[in-house]
């Protein structure tokens, strides 16, 4: 006989599930020990719930096909929780399985007991408890279809002695249905737009990672408009190689050219974006937008025309309809703006940048102690790292110094918890990644607050054999907490780090590490963490006082900003 655990074991390794992630616990026990005796699954034990649920979303991400994570009774369960809201805001497949009390104690506020259905509510397109064997398979394979085709998290709850029950002798193997193909916006609507970008009014372009399969549709449409084209973090991947028409991104992460090619716009074409920072978008102008989900449509900005369909399903139908724009003033002067600010970050990346007489006048007010800046880290990781390499970033400074000095070329990959915004992302991100192909170069831009809050998981990288680059902004600070601080005319307050000496902590756990504090050394130490055999983490000791000024910085920004910088100076300077 099979029992039900072994039988959802079984049809998940059917469909091509492959590894596992979670913490052990009794009421998974009848899961894990299926595990156990199917080769074709690897069962992944992090050191704390959140990592897996973490990791697996990163896996969705990359993949497109369903993470699996578990959580045990009560408390193992509802440490999923923040790893599974980020699969939810990233639109990512996951199937999460939770133990639960046996069934005769349900209801009866038994030790760790927890209404898991009521708990999952919000973060879940689907949550039901499998309470006897005869609700095989359509329970499962109502749970894996609906993640598929809401793209979302699936939890299937399971009392600790369900899990062992046996399946009816005739059970039939679950069929998870494919996703929906992919379909263009109507005609009608498609023909509107098409007039509307056949006239002369300037277009820009704000590409989101809905786009990310239409890349040969978006540049051609940049082309015809002569339309600059701003990309979202998250469409850095697959958009921003080898594009002439971009300008950066927008956001508190962007640059003053990606504003002003936005501002300057008559006509702003969303493709493939829910791009959320309201005051990020420009006033009266037409909007067009497209997107697969309708519940999309105008919800960050008022739009004129609305485009519900696949970005390059549509923009296939839509190409064929527009002539080529003589006038490229607009992308030009969008372009040249651009190329302006990037070189003027340059200097910054100097690894030798404060002891040139400019430098040794700017560091004199941003970088007194002379520490490493956080943007030569970033570009030295650039540099060296394989054009293959899979990227994940912490929410912070970390992920705004990789918006701009990391290019994604080749086949990189870019992971990170960019619609939730969660601490602690990076590495169990990484994990994820790096269990997919233990071969491939995968690469953590962690903080040092969001390393510490999870620093278990640097043990499991050992553990499990995944050979992670953990590179850490070690600012002893919850950096962008305190820029927020200082613009808002506040000194910092409980931002400050007392970090170990965190290369040494993680020596201690197994890792290869090493400390670095001279920005002379930063290119040898990057290659060199590269380059080794194995989990590594690489702890650079950067500015604190870095700012990484906004692209569109208002006047009570700068007054809030000097009167914070003076108060601190009185306060602890």
């Amino acid at each position: 006989m099979t029992t039900v655990a072994e039988h959802i074991v079984t049809a998940l390794a059917d469909s091509g599930v492959r590894q596992v992630w979670g913490v052990v616990g009794d009421a998974l026990n009848p899961f894990t020990d299926a595990i156990r005796r199917d080769d074709r699954v690897e069962w992944v034990g992090v050191r704390h719930e959140e990592a897996a649920a973490f990791a697996v979303s990163a896996q969705a991400q990359l993949t497109g096909t369903v993470g699996v994570c578990m959580g045990t009774v009560g408390p193992g369960s509802i440490h999923l929780l923040n790893g599974l809201y980020d699969a939810k805001k990233s639109h990512a497949p996951v199937l999460a399985i939770c133990g639960q009390v046996p069934s005769a104690e349900i209801g009866t506020d038994f030790f760790q007991e927890v209404d898991n259905d009521t708990l999952f509510a919000d973060v879940a397109v689907w949550a039901h408890t499998l309470s006897a064997p005869a609700q095989l398979p359509h329970l499962l394979e109502q749970a894996v279809n609906a993640a598929y085709a809401q793209r979302g998290v699936a939890v299937l709850t399971v009392p600790g002695d369900v899990g062992d029950l046996d399946v009816p002798k005739h059970t039939t193997t679950p069929v998870f249905a494919p996703s929906p193909a992919a379909a263009a916006a109507p005609a009608d609507a498609v023909r509107r737009v098409a007039e509307l970008l056949g006239g002369d009014e300037a277009v820009t372009l704000l590409v989101g990672c809905g786009a990310r399969t239409a890349r040969d549709q978006v540049l051609e449409l940049a082309d015809l408009l002569g339309a600059p084209m701003v990309l979202t973090l998250k469409a850095k991947e697959g958009l921003e190689h080898d594009n002439p028409f971009e300008v950066g991104q927008s956001g508190l992460i962007g640059n003053p050219a990606a504003a002003k090619a936005m501002d300057a716009c008559d006509v702003l074409v969303l493709v493939g974006t829910d791009f959320p920072y309201r005051d990020w978008y420009p006033k009266g102008k037409t909007v067009v937008q497209l997107d697969t989900r309708g519940e999309h449509i105008g919800r960050r900005t008022p739009v004129a025309h609305a485009l519900v369909g696949d970005a390059e399903a549509t923009l296939d139908a839509l190409l064929p309809q527009l002539a080529r724009r003589a006038d490229r003033t607009h992308l030009d002067k969008a372009v040249d703006a651009y190329r302006s600010w990037h070189d003027g970050q340059q200097a910054l990346l100097d690894p030798h940048h404060d002891a040139s007489l400019l430098g040794r006048a700017r560091a004199v007010f941003d970088n007194p102690d002379e520490r490493i800046r956080p943007e030569a880290l970033a570009a030295a990781v650039d540099r060296l790292a394989p054009d293959s390499t899979i990227f994940t970033s912490d929410t912070g400074m970390s992920t705004a110094w990789l918006s701009r000095f990391v290019t994604m070329r080749g086949t990189r990959r870019l992971v990170g918890s960019y619609n939730l915004g969660s601490m602690a992302n990076a590495l169990p991100m990484a994990l994820g990644a790096q269990a997919l192909d233990r071969t491939r170069p995968v690469v953590s831009f962690s903080g040092d607050g969001g390393l510490m809050m999870l620093l278990g998981d640097l043990r499991t990288a050992v553990t499990h054999d995944l050979p992670v680059k953990v590179v850490v902004f070690d600012n002893g600070r919850l950096g962008m907490v305190k820029l927020e601080q200082e613009q808002g005319g506040l000194p910092e307050f409980g931002t400050e780090l007392d970090n170990p000496d965190l290369a040494a902590v993680a020596t201690a756990m197994g890792l290869t590490a090493r400390r670095v504090t001279d920005a002379g050394d930063l290119d040898e130490a990057v290659a060199w963490a590269l380059a080794a055999v194995g989990p590594v983490l690489l702890d650079v000791v950067t500015n604190p006082d870095e700012v990484a000024v906004p692209p569109k910085p208002t006047l009570a920004q700068g007054w809030g900003f000097a009167i914070a910088k003076s108060r601190e100076a009185f306060e602890s300077r």
